[in-house]
């Protein structure tokens, strides 16, 4: 896969396995609707339905949208024991998996880097061939709607 697109640090967190500064990265406190994909192949990967605020200055999700599309991997590194998270098509490292995620979705967070990632907003995934992954938002006009007129 071709990753001359990408920017230096983009280069270090994906292919040399790096991290970028918590609270200080592109995606940490986005909160608009839209889909996360691969940086380097444009692989949809995560969905803002699934991403919360951790409260760690990284971008955090419950799940990918499709298992196939990440692997795990044991990372001993640092003098600790996680588990790093690729993306299944360019294997590009993008962040780790740690068991301290919401209960109510099953206690995972998928803590990522945003040098990784490549956000495609929801008013913008079907011109950009992402169309097929609009299903994700179905409902949610109402469940916004809902939050925004809750006492």
């Amino acid at each position: 896969m071709d990753a001359s697109h990408l920017s230096d640090q983009q280069k270090y967190v994906t292919l040399h396995d790096g991290t970028e500064p918590p609270f200080d990265n592109a995606y940490w406190d986005n909160k608009a609707d839209g889909i996360y994909v691969d940086a380097i192949s444009g692989e949809a990967l995560f969905s803002s339905t699934d991403k919360f605020d951790s409260g760690t200055g990284w971008p955090s999700f419950t799940k990918p949208i499709h298992e196939k599309l990440v692997s795990e991997f044991q990372d001993d590194t640092l003098g600790m024991s996680r588990t790093e998270v690729r993306s299944s098509g360019a294997d590009a490292h993008l962040g780790h998996l740690f068991d301290d995620g919401p209960k109510e979705t099953g206690g995972q967070r998928y803590c990522i880097n945003s040098a990784s990632l490549k956000f495609i907003p929801k008013e913008d995934m079907a011109a950009e061939g992402y169309g097929e992954y609009l299903y994700l938002f179905v409902g949610q006009d109402d469940k916004s709607k809902a939050r925004s007129k809750a006492p």
